[in-house]
C-alpha cells in the first residue's frame, strides 16, 4: 500500500466514480483500475461493488475513508513542514466556506495570506452548512473551515477562533420597497414577497423564525444556489434577507441593502481539527485571529447551532 493508491481511492469516493477521478488526477482509467486492485489485494477485501459503470463502496470501502484521510493528510503535512524550512515557499491549503462566509472575510484572510506567502495555493472547498464545514474539517477533507454560528459546538474534534460577528441585512432592488430608508424593521416584512435559502441555513432559520412569530410573507423562490440570491433580487422576483458580508457587493451591483431591526446576528469563527496544523494552515490561523483581534479558542463547546 502507499499513498498514491489511497489519492486515488479518495478521489473516486469524492468524484463519485473512476471516469471522474481519471480525468481530474489526469490519469488513464486503466492506471487508475490497476492501482485500486493492487490496493484491494493488498487489504485483503474488495473495495467497491462494480454494478455495469457504476460503482458502490462496501463496507470494508466505507472504512478505509477516514484512515485514508488521514494518511493523505499526514503526508501533506510532512511535506508542508519540509516546504516550512523554506519560509512556506510553496504548498497547498484547503479550507471548507459556507457561501456568505466565502464572500467575507474569507476574501480578506486569503488576501493577506496570499501577499504573505503567495507560493502556498489555497483550495477553497463549498460548504452548504456549517455541520458541513465542521464534518470536513474533523474527517479531516480540509484543514479550516470558515463558518457562522448562533451558538457554541459540541464537537469535541474541533477547536473554534472567533473572527467577527455579521448581522442580518435586507436585500432589496433599487426600485423596490422601502426607498430611501436604511433601516426596515422585522415587522414590515409581512406581506413582502422573499427570496429563502434551503432549511438548515441561518438565513432560512431567520425567516422561518419570523413566520413562528406571526410575521407573514410570500416565498417568492427557494433556492440552493447561493450565488442565484443577487441576481433574482436585481431582477425583481423578490427581497433577500442575508448577511453583512454581501453589503459592498450588492451595493456595487446596483441593489440596496438595509439594516434590520431589532437587530440580529451570528459570529463568524474559523474551525480546526484538534492536534498538529501544518505550517501553512498555522500561519493562516495566526493571520486571520491576528486580524480579528485578541481572541480565544473555544474549547469544550456544548450546543451546536448554525447559520451561513
Amino acid at each position: 500500500m502507499d499513498v498514491r493508491q489511497l489519492e486515488y481511492f479518495l478521489a473516486i469516493v469524492d468524484r463519485g466514480g473512476f471516469t471522474r477521478a481519471a480525468s481530474a488526477l489526469y490519469v488513464s482509467q486503466p492506471s487508475l483500475s490497476q492501482a485500486v486492485r493492487a490496493l484491494e489485494r493488498d487489504l485483503g477485501s474488495d473495495l467497491f461493488h462494480r454494478i455495469g459503470r457504476r460503482v458502490v463502496l462496501t463496507e470494508a470501502g466505507k472504512a478505509l475513508i477516514h484512515p485514508a484521510r488521514e494518511a493523505v493528510r499526514s503526508l501533506q503535512t510532512a511535506r508542508a513542514s519540509v516546504a516550512a524550512v523554506h519560509e512556506l515557499r510553496e504548498g497547498r491549503l484547503d479550507v471548507a466556506s459556507v457561501p456568505s462566509q466565502a464572500v467575507e472575510p474569507l476574501t480578506s484572510l486569503v488576501s493577506t495570506f496570499s501577499h504573505r506567502y503567495p507560493g502556498v495555493s489555497v483550495a477553497i472547498k463549498a460548504a452548504f452548512t456549517a455541520r458541513d464545514v465542521v464534518d470536513m474539517v474533523r474527517t479531516g477533507a480540509v484543514e479550516l473551515g470558515l463558518l457562522a454560528s448562533t451558538g457554541p459546538f459540541s464537537d469535541t474534534e474541533v477547536v473554534s477562533y472567533a473572527l467577527e460577528r455579521q448581522r442580518f441585512v435586507l436585500m432589496v432592488p433599487a426600485d423596490g420597497p422601502f426607498a430611501g430608508r436604511t433601516a426596515v424593521d422585522c415587522r414590515e416584512l409581512a406581506g413582502q414577497r422573499l427570496i429563502v435559502g434551503q432549511p438548515g441555513t441561518g438565513m432560512r432559520a431567520y425567516v422561518d423564525a419570523l413566520r413562528a412569530q406571526g410575521i407573514e410573507f410570500t416565498i417568492a423562490a427557494e433556492t440552493e444556489h447561493r450565488v442565484s440570491l443577487m441576481p433574482l433580487v436585481l431582477a425583481g422576483v423578490g427581497l433577500a434577507v442575508v448577511m453583512d458580508s454581501w453589503r459592498d457587493l450588492a451595493r456595487r451591483l446596483g441593489a440596496r441593502v438595509l439594516d434590520i431591526e431589532p437587530e440580529t446576528s451570528l459570529d463568524i469563527a474559523l474551525v480546526t481539527r484538534r492536534g498538529t496544523l501544518s505550517p501553512a494552515a498555522a500561519a493562516f490561523v495566526t493571520a486571520a485571529t491576528s486580524a480579528a483581534g485578541p481572541g480565544e479558542a473555544l474549547q469544550q463547546p456544548n450546543e451546536h447551532r448554525s447559520g451561513r
